[in-house]
């Protein structure tokens, strides 16, 4: 349980209080700073200075069109669809490829892949480890790898994973079933059915 009472006010207050006075900007700051300094580095800027220099590119591009925000859309889905754009304007800008980074939740990722049902039915090699994980996530497509990263590290909904990628809703599903399977398939296990 927190003191903070700022932490108890939506995203969309805390927006609205910022449009109102720009200084409670800072609220929006640290409630995202190390969520989209994670989802940056996890989409493959390594390293720190680079991190920090993409997130505060996120935060000025957020704090100049602030206005522009729609409602629509949860406050969380557009800052991410932002860092996302600079992470993928920052590889284009340095022109190098994503390098990826160790995730240290991965195996907590290959059991949210694996449905319930093969729970019972498969024996899951546990010697999989968080570097082999993330090898072969460098090794997937972008896209799947963007879609799985938003789901199961950031732990978006459908809903949300649509507005940051700006793709339909039925096609983040479809995306993260075919990423789910090329992921398996690297990690030689693509006897698992999802």
């Amino acid at each position: 349980m927190t003191n903070n009472p700022i932490s108890q006010i939506s995203d969309e207050e805390i927006v609205s209080m910022t449009l109102r006075e720009r200084s409670t900007f800072g609220f929006i700051v640290e409630r995202y700073e190390a969520k989209l300094r994670r989802y940056i580095e996890r989409l493959g800027v390594r390293d720190k200075d680079d991190q920090m220099d993409v997130l505060q590119e996120v935060f000025i591009k957020a704090y100049k069109n602030l206005n522009s925000f729609d409602i629509q859309m949860s406050f969380s889905a557009w800052i991410y669809r932002i860092a996302h754009n600079e992470a993928i304007s920052w590889y284009r800008k340095h022109n190098v490829r994503p390098e990826g980074h160790l995730i240290a939740d991965s195996s907590e990722v290959l059991n949210l892949i694996k449905s319930k049902e093969e729970a019972a039915d498969v024996v899951f090699d546990q010697n999989i480890n968080a570097e082999e994980v993330n090898k072969a996530l460098l090794r997937i497509d972008e896209k799947y790898r963007q879609i799985l990263t938003l789901r199961y590290f950031e732990h978006m909904e459908y809903d949300e994973i649509s507005d940051v990628l700006k793709i339909p809703v039925g096609s983040v599903g479809t995306l993260i079933h075919r990423g789910k399977k090329q992921l398996l398939n690297e990690l030689n296990l693509d006897s698992i059915r999802i």
